[in-house]
């Protein structure tokens, strides 16, 4: 994604504003007025293993978030600096180049986007790789349906490992009262598990109150686990067996996952909050990764 277009960049369908369902501009609280408790909350409180880099008082520097590169990852973080940026360089081309994630100090989007690579830098640079391939084809100007996908996911993808099927026609009919609350063990048991990639969406969970969506990719195997579901997103991606249309995810409003907002505790939450949105007419879902 472009420098110019990174940070509080707007992706349709991440998260809901108001019962309008109105996109605004998110602005993320400063570091020094986030309580901990929201540390604590899912999906941030999946990355404990980070709270040092999240949690602490200060920003991290660049050189902290390179310390904790796992052994042989090729890409490395870089202060995104004018000097940098005069290189001329598309931020995707950069990483595929030489390896430099521009990264913002002092800045959450960037530090979540830190954080990912940190974790999933196999899918990262799966998609890395098809978007440097889509600027290659298209060029700077322009951007085809399957770069949009790409970004969307980037931004506010979620994986889901589904052992159970019998949860995959409530999900595509939009019943959101069976997928959550009629089958609330599904998300306790392990039969549905979801795993936050997007960035952005880490970076909004920081204000409680937003209605998070996740845009979902989903893999299915009655014994799939979180990893190696994320590894057959990473090799579908690579392929391009996945991503090819904004219209290959499916919506999940993270709001209604068990214990991920406190208002989910209430049945009538997921009848009358907006992100719980009927299905479109026509509108359907290409098949889950296997």
């Amino acid at each position: 994604m472009d420098s110019r277009l990174r940070g509080n960049d707007v992706v349709e369908g991440f998260v809901v504003s108001d019962r309008r369902m109105k996109k605004t501009r998110y602005v993320a609280p400063s570091r020094n007025t986030v309580a901990a408790q929201v540390f604590a909350r899912m999906p941030l409180a999946a990355w404990c293993e980070h709270a040092g880099l999240i949690e602490a008082r200060e920003w991290p520097t660049i050189d902290a978030l390179n310390a904790a590169r796992s052994d042989g990852m090729r890409e490395r973080f870089v202060a995104q600096t004018c000097e940098l940026l005069a290189d001329g360089l598309h931020y995707e081309q950069r990483i595929a180049e030489r390896g430099e994630v521009a990264t913002r100090e002092r800045n959450w989007h960037d530090l979540f986007n830190a954080l990912v690579w940190l974790r999933h830098a196999a899918l990262k640079r799966a998609l890395n790789a098809r978007q440097v391939a889509g600027i290659a084809c298209m060029g700077l100007k322009q951007r085809s349906r399957a770069q949009c996908a790409l970004t969307h996911f980037d931004e506010a993808g979620v994986v889901v490992a589904l052992r159970d099927l019998s949860l995959l026609p409530l999900w595509d009919a939009h019943d959101w009262h069976g997928l959550f609350w009629r089958e609330r063990d599904a998300w306790m048991d392990g039969r549905i598990h979801v795993e936050v990639f997007g960035h952005a969406l880490l970076e909004h969970a920081l204000t409680p109150t937003q209605l998070l969506v996740g845009k979902a990719l989903v893999v299915v195997g009655p014994w799939v686990s979180p990893p190696e579901a994320i590894a057959s997103c990473a090799q579908a991606v690579a392929d391009g067996d996945a991503l090819r249309d904004p219209l290959d995810l499916r919506p999940l409003p993270l709001a209604g996952v068990p214990g991920w907002h406190p208002g989910n505790a209430r049945e009538a939450f997921l009848r009358e909050t907006a992100c719980f949105r009927p299905v479109r007419a026509g509108r359907s879902y290409p098949r889950p990764l296997t």
